[in-house]
C-alpha cells in the first residue's frame, strides 16, 4: 500500500510540474499550454493500469519471461537504429514512432533486464556466483550488448543505468565484491572511452566541472539549472510562477524538471521529493529482505536499484554534482514509456510486498494451529 501511495504521489506531482514547466514551450510550439500535460496524463492512465495488473498478478508467473522479454528489447534497440524506423530528436535516435505515438525501447530494456537477471540469478545457487565464470555469464555479454546498442543511439546515461541495474543485482545475488568491482571498473572504463571519443560528448561531460568556462554553449544548461534552484530559496516562488521555464532551461519538462521544481517549491519542497524517493527505496529494500523466495528478492532489489540510481543520476545532473547524461527523473519527468515502465516495475514490487505479507501471515498462523492441536490431544 505504501509503495503504491508513494509512487502515486510522485506521479501526481509530476503531472503538476509538467503542466507548469511545459506550458510556455508547449504554447509556443503547439498553440496550447496543455499539450505535454495531456499526453502525460494519457500515459499515466496506461501506467496505472499496468501497475494494477502487475500488482495483482503473482510475480512468480514472470519466471521464464526474462529471455523473451530481453530478446524483444534487443530487437527494438536494433530497430531504433534503422533509418526510417527510429525517430531522431536532437541528434539522437531513441524512439520508434507508431503514427502519432512514439515509444522508447531503452526504457523497455530496463524492465526486461530486471526480470532476466532475477530469473538467471534465482536459478543459480549463491555459492556458484563465487566462481568468476558463473558471475560473468550470461550477465556480462548481455550488459555489453545492451550498452553498445544504447550508446549507438547515442544515450550514454541509459547505458550507465542498465549497467548499474545488472551489476547491482549481481552483488545482491551473492557474487563476491571483488568480481563485481572488477566488472564495474571495466564498464566504467568502457563508458569513459565512449564519452571522450566524441568532442561534443566530452565537452558536455566536462562542462559540469566549470560551466562558466563556456556559459553560452556547453555550460548554459547547467548554469540556468543552478539559477532556478538558487532563486527558489527555502519556500520557492510559487507553483506556476517559474521564470526559468520561459525557454531559459532546455528540456525543462523532461530531464530538468527538478530545476523548475526547486524554483517553484524551494529547498523544502525538493527535500520532500527527495525524501519520497528515499522512502520508496527503503520500502523496496524492506520488500527484498522479506520476499518469500530468491526470485522475488531479486525482482524487488532490481526495481529498487533501477529507480534509485536513475533518480540519483538525474538530480545529480540538475544540481551540477554529476555530468548531464539525459536521464529523466522517474515518475516525475515527461516521458510516456518511462512512466509506464516505471509504474509496471513498481507494480511488480508491490506484488512481491503483498506476497511477503501473505507468507508472513501464514507462518504466524501455523504455530497457533499446532498449539490448538496439541491442546486438544491433551
Amino acid at each position: 500500500m505504501l509503495i503504491g501511495l508513494t509512487a502515486g504521489a510522485l506521479v501526481l506531482l509530476g503531472l503538476m510540474m509538467i503542466l507548469s514547466a511545459s506550458s510556455v514551450s508547449s504554447f509556443a510550439n503547439y498553440g496550447s499550454s496543455f499539450t505535454f500535460f495531456q499526453k502525460q496524463l494519457a500515459w499515466a492512465v496506461v501506467g496505472i493500469l499496468s501497475y494494477v495488473v502487475l500488482a495483482r498478478v503473482d510475480y512468480r508467473k514472470l519466471r521464464g519471461s526474462g529471455y523473451p522479454a530481453l530478446t524483444i528489447a534487443v530487437g527494438l534497440l536494433c530497430a531504433v537504429l534503422v533509418p526510417g524506423v527510429g525517430v531522431v530528436v536532437g541528434g539522437s535516435a531513441r524512439w520508434i514512432g507508431l503514427g502519432p505515438l512514439s515509444f522508447q525501447p531503452s526504457e523497455i530494456a530496463k524492465r526486461a533486464l530486471v526480470v532476466f537477471a532475477a530469473d538467471v540469478f534465482a536459478r543459480k545457487r549463491e555459492q556458484s556466483l563465487h566462481v568468476p565464470g558463473h558471475a560473468a555469464i550470461p550477465l556480462l555479454p548481455v550488459l555489453a550488448l545492451l550498452g553498445a546498442l544504447v550508446i549507438l543511439q547515442p544515450d550514454l546515461g541509459t547505458a550507465l543505468i542498465l549497467g548499474a541495474i545488472g551489476l547491482g543485482m549481481l552483488f545482491v545475488a551473492g557474487a563476491r565484491l571483488r568480481y563485481v568491482g572488477a566488472m564495474t571498473i571495466a564498464g566504467t572504463a568502457a563508458a569513459a572511452f565512449a564519452a571522450f571519443a566524441e568532442d561534443y560528448r566530452r565537452a558536455r561531460i566536462l562542462a559540469f566541472l566549470d560551466p562558466w568556462k563556456d556559459p553560452l554553449d556547453t555550460g548554459y544548461q547547467t548554469i540556468q539549472s543552478l539559477l532556478a534552484l538558487g532563486s527558489g530559496g527555502w519556500l520557492g516562488v510559487g507553483l506556476g510562477a517559474s521564470r526559468q521555464k520561459y525557454l531559459y532551461i532546455p528540456n525543462a519538462h523532461t530531464d530538468f524538471i527538478f530545476a523548475i521544481l526547486g524554483e517553484e517549491v524551494g529547498f523544502l519542497g525538493t527535500a520532500a521529493v527527495l525524501g519520497a524517493f528515499c522512502f520508496l527505496a527503503y520500502l523496496g529494500i524492506q520488500t527484498a529482505r522479506r520476499a518469500p523466495d530468491r526470485f522475488g528478492m531479486l525482482l524487488a532489489a532490481g526495481v529498487t536499484i533501477w529507480i534509485s540510481v536513475q533518480a540519483l543520476v538525474n538530480v545529480g545532473a540538475v544540481a551540477a554534482a554529476l555530468p548531464i547524461t539525459g536521464v529523466p527523473l522517474p515518475l516525475v519527468s515527461f516521458g510516456g514509456t518511462s512512466l509506464v515502465m516505471t509504474l509496471a516495475g513498481i507494480g511488480i514490487l508491490t506484488n512481491v510486498a503483498s506476497q511477503a505479507r501473505a507468507s508472513s501471515g501464514q507462518r504466524r498462523r501455523v504455530p497457533r494451529a499446532q498449539r490448538g492441536a496439541a491442546a486438544r490431544g491433551r
